[in-house]
C-alpha cells in the first residue's frame, strides 16, 4: 500500500496523519460497514503508528487507536456510582401489554397520540461510557442500577466505542448503549473450544459478560466486542427528543442502530413489532426484542419511574421460536481430551431461517432428565441463544414400544476402545491415546498460536494430512519436512507454503517447556496450570516421575489436575510419545533462567497503588515465578501487601487486618534474595 502521507513529515504530525486515517477507516468499517481499503492495508498503518509511538512515547496519546489493543491486567474492578441511575425496562410479552403500556402513557400525558421511538433490544449488557473534554474517560456496567463496575480498560479495545468524540459541539457527556458479540463470533469461539475440547459456551449474551469482566484487556481484544449506543446526557447541547439524540450520537462517532424508527401512533409500533418478529433472525447479532420510547424527552420526566423502570418506555419480547421434528438418532463426538459428547440427528427443519438437523445434546444426564428417545418427536427451540436446543419431548406422539437412550461403553471410533465414567463427572471419557477422532483435535491444539504455534499447519492442514495418513499423531509433525514430495502434490500447496509450514516447525523447537506441557493437552492443565507445574518440575524427568502427593503438594494444583497428570504419565503411547518429541530437539526442560526457586510458595501478595520500577504485570510474573499468588483483594490469608505511590483502601484494609506492609523497595529486596 501507497503511504498517503509525506515520509518526511516530523513524528508528531506524522502521528497526527496516521491517527486520523485509523478513525477515518475506523468508522467506515464499524459503524458503516463499508471498507476502503484492505485488513493488511489497515494493519500497515496501525503497526506504523504503534512503532512511532513505541520510539517517541511522548507521543501516545489516550485516544490513539493503538489503545484498543489492550494494556496491561486489571488488579480488580473499582465501583462506581452512576450519576443517573441505570434503570430496567419492565418487559411485556403480549400485544395487549403493548396497548396497556400506551393508555397509560396517554392517560398520564392527557394526549391521544404521543410520539414514540422504536428500537431493536440487542441482547448484550447495559454499559454507560462517560466523556470529558471529548476523550472517553470511564466506562462502567449497569451493576444494580446505581453502582457499576469500572470496565474502562476492556471497553477502550471495543472499537466501535469512540475515544474521542467527533464533534466539537459536544465534549462532556454521557452515553449508554449495549456490548454485544456477532453471532459469528460466537460461534468461531464455540468451534475453537470444540476442537480443544474445551466447554462451549451458552449463548453470545452470557460470553459477552464473561469478556468483559476478564482481568486482561489482551484477551479481551480478541473477542472482538460491538457497542451501539442508545442514550445521551450531556449539558453542551439542548436536548429536547429521544429521536434527535440517536441522530447527535451519530454524529459524534457512534453506531445507534440503523432499524430505530420513529412512530406516530401505537398502531405504527406495533406494525414495526411485527415486521422485525420475522427480520430479525436475518440480523448478524442476536435481538430479543424492541425497545418503546416515549420521544419527547419533556414527556419521559413528566411521566418519571415507578421503582426501578422509567414509565415512558418498555421492552417487547419476542417468544423463542419453535419447530417440532424427529430424533433420528443419538450419536457420539470425541474431543481433543477424551470428552465424549451425545449429538442429536434431526430430521432437517427450519427454525428461524437456519436448517437444523443436528444438536449438541450435553451429555447423559441431560439426555435422561428430558427423557429423550429415539424416534420420538421433539421441540426445537431458538431464541435468545445462537445454538438450538431440545427443549422438551412431545410424549403424546411417542412410538409405542421405544426404550430410554443408554450410553455406549465403546468409542465409536474404528478402535472401538472401551469408554469409562469417572465418578461425579457428567461426562464420559475415551483415553485410547491414539483414537483416531482425538488425534485431529489433539494435533490442531498442539499447533495452535497459544501452543506451539506452528505456522503453516492450521486446522485444514491438519485434516488435509490425516486424510493422507502423512500424520497420525503429535510425533509425526516433526517428520513432515521429510515429506515434501507427498505434501506438494495435495491441493493448495506449493513451495512456499511448504517452506512456510519447515520453518513453523523449526520454529516450535524454541517454544520454552510450559508451552509444549499446555500443548500436550493434558486434561485441566491450561496455560495457567502448565507454568505452574513446569516453575515446580523443571523437567519432564522429574514431572513424569512425580507421585500424586507430590504433584498435590504444588500450590493450586488439586486432586483432578494431579490425577490427570499422573494418567498421562502412566499411558505407555504418551511415554512413547515424549520420547518422540525428545529425539526432535523439543524443550522439554527448563533453561536456568527459567528455573526460579519457590521461596514464595503459599504466600499471597496483594498490590496497590502506583509502582515506578515495574509493572504490575511485572510483578505478578516474580510472584508467579517464585512459587507466589498474586491477589485482587485484601484479607487475613494475605501474606504481604505491597503499597507503591497513592495506595488506598487495600492499604487501609490491611493495617485493620495487621497483614505485613512493604514498600516497592522492599519487594524488590525479597526478589533480589530469592
Amino acid at each position: 500500500m501507497q503511504s498517503l502521507f509525506d515520509p518526511h513529515l516530523d513524528p508528531s504530525e506524522r502521528a497526527k496523519e496516521l491517527r486520523a486515517s485509523i478513525r477515518h477507516h475506523d468508522e467506515l468499517y464499524y459503524k458503516h460497514a463499508r471498507p476502503e481499503i484492505s485488513d493488511r492495508d489497515y494493519d500497515k498503518l496501525l503497526s506504523e503508528l504503534e512503532q512511532l509511538e513505541k520510539d517517541n512515547p511522548e507521543l501516545q496519546t489516550l485516544d490513539s487507536p493503538t489503545q484498543r489493543v489492550g494494556g496491561s491486567p486489571i488488579g480488580e474492578f473499582r465501583s462506581v456510582t452512576h450519576s443517573v441511575p441505570m434503570l430496567s425496562l419492565a418487559n411485556t410479552y403480549s400485544d395487549e401489554e403493548v396497548l396497556d403500556f400506551d393508555r397509560r402513557v396517554r392517560e398520564g400525558l392527557g394526549i391521544d397520540d404521543p410520539q414514540y421511538v422504536c428500537e431493536l433490544k440487542v441482547d448484550g449488557v447495559a454499559m454507560s461510557l462517560t466523556y470529558v473534554d471529548g476523550l472517553l474517560a470511564l466506562a462502567a456496567t449497569r451493576g444494580d442500577g446505581q453502582t457499576g463496575d469500572d470496565v474502562t480498560a476492556n471497553v477502550r479495545t471495543i472499537r466501535s466505542v469512540p475515544l474521542r468524540l467527533t464533534s466539537d459541539c459536544i465534549q462532556t457527556a454521557t452515553v449508554r448503549g449495549e456490548v454485544y458479540m456477532l453471532a459469528e463470533t460466537f460461534l468461531e469461539i464455540n468451534r475453537n473450544a470444540e476442537v480443544h475440547g474445551e466447554k462451549s459456551y451458552a449463548n453470545p449474551r452470557n460470553l459477552t459478560a464473561g469478556t468483559l469482566k476478564q482481568k486482561d484487556p489482551k484477551s479481551v481484544a480478541k473477542r472482538e466486542l460491538q457497542f451501539v449506543a442508545y442514550w445521551l446526557d450531556s449539558q453542551d447541547e439542548r436536548l429536547t427528543k429521544h429521536s434527535e439524540n440517536l441522530r447527535t450520537l451519530a454524529s459524534i462517532g457512534f453506531a445507534t442502530g440503523e432499524a430505530s424508527r420513529t412512530c406516530s401512533n401505537i398502531n405504527d409500533v406495533m406494525a414495526f413489532i411485527s415486521e422485525w418478529d420475522e427480520k430479525r433472525f436475518d440480523l448478524p447479532f442476536q435481538i430479543d426484542g424492541i425497545v418503546i420510547k416515549v420521544d419527547s424527552l419533556r414527556h419521559q420526566e413528566e411521566l418519571g419511574a415507578v421503582a426501578r423502570s422509567p414509565r415512558w418506555a418498555i421492552a417487547y419480547k419476542y417468544e423463542a421460536k419453535k419447530a417440532q421434528t424427529v430424533l433420528n438418532d443419538i450419536t457420539l463426538q470425541v474431543g481433543r481430551t477424551g470428552v465424549v459428547t451425545p449429538v442429536a440427528e434431526l430430521e432437517p427443519v427450519l427454525v428461524a431461517g437456519s436448517t437444523i438437523s443436528r444438536a449438541t445434546l450435553h451429555n447423559e444426564d441431560f439426555i435422561r432428565e428430558l427423557d429423550l428417545r429415539i424416534g420420538d418427536t421433539v421441540v426445537i427451540e431458538k431464541g435468545g441463544d445462537v445454538i438450538p436446543k431440545i427443549s422438551a419431548v412431545v410424549l403424546s406422539m411417542r412410538i409405542d414400544g421405544s426404550s430410554p437412550w443408554h450410553m455406549p461403553h465403546t468409542c465409536p471410533c474404528p478402535r472401538t476402545s472401551t469408554l469409562h465414567h469417572p465418578e461425579g463427572d457428567a461426562h464420559w471419557f475415551c483415553d485410547d491415546a491414539v483414537c483416531p477422532w482425538q488425534i485431529r483435535r489433539r494435533l490442531q491444539h498442539f499447533a495452535s498460536r497459544d501452543a506451539m504455534d506452528i505456522e503453516g499447519l492450521g486446522d485444514k492442514a491438519v485434516d488435509q494430512f490425516v486424510d493422507a495418513g502423512l500424520i497420525d499423531g503429535i510425533a509425526s509433525i516433526y517428520q513432515l519436512p521429510e515429506r515434501r514430495d507427498e505434501i506438494l502434490v495435495l491441493d493448495r500447496w506449493a513451495p512456499k507454503s511448504f517452506d512456510k509450514l519447515v520453518a513453523g516447525i523449526a520454529n516450535s523447537l524454541k517454544q520454552p517447556y510450559a508451552r509444549v506441557l499446555f500443548a500436550l493437552g493434558i486434561r485441566f492443565v491450561g496455560e495457567g496450570v502448565a507454568k505452574i507445574l513446569a516453575r515446580a518440575f523443571p523437567s519432564i524427568e522429574t514431572l513424569s516421575t512425580a507421585t500424586l502427593e507430590q504433584l498435590k503438594a504444588v500450590h493450586e494444583i488439586g486432586d483432578s489436575i494431579a490425577t490427570s497428570v499422573r494418567d498421562f504419565f502412566d499411558t505407555a503411547d504418551n511415554v512413547e510419545l515424549i520420547e518422540s518429541l525428545r529425539d526432535s530437539g523439543v524443550q522439554l526442560s527448563s533453561n536456568e533462567t527459567e528455573v526460579q526457586t519457590q521461596v514464595f510458595a503459599g504466600k499471597t501478595f496483594v498490590l496497590t497503588g502506583e509502582m515506578t520500577t515495574m509493572t504490575r504485570r511485572e510483578a505478578e510474573e516474580n510472584i508467579g515465578a517464585r512459587g507466589g499468588k498474586a491477589s485482587g483483594s485484601v484479607s487475613k490469608k494475605t501474606s504481604y501487601v505491597v503499597a507503591g505511590a497513592n495506595a488506598g483502601s487495600k492499604l487501609v484494609k490491611a493495617n485493620e487486618l495487621g497483614v505485613p506492609v512493604i514498600s516497592e523497595e522492599q519487594f524488590r529486596s525479597l526478589l533480589s534474595n530469592s
